[in-house]
């Protein structure tokens, strides 16, 4: 799957950033540079995606 990272600039300067094809907290690590750059974080959504990666570990954990 394509990795894409969008941002997204509002007429009053509100910037949201998201991304696509990323699977658990990686998807931070490549947004990561992009956040400093625009400054303090006002509240972040996770998508089925960044969660999708917690439930195979959950699954592997509990099968050792």
């Amino acid at each position: 799957m394509t990795r894409i990272i969008e941002i997204t600039i509002s007429p009053t300067g509100q910037t949201t950033v998201q991304t696509k094809g990323f699977v658990g907290p990686s998807c931070r690590q490549a947004s990561r540079f992009i956040e400093e750059a625009l400054g303090q974080r006002a509240g972040e959504t996770l998508t089925a995606e960044f969660h999708q990666a917690a439930d195979v570990q959950q699954a592997q954990q509990q099968r050792n």
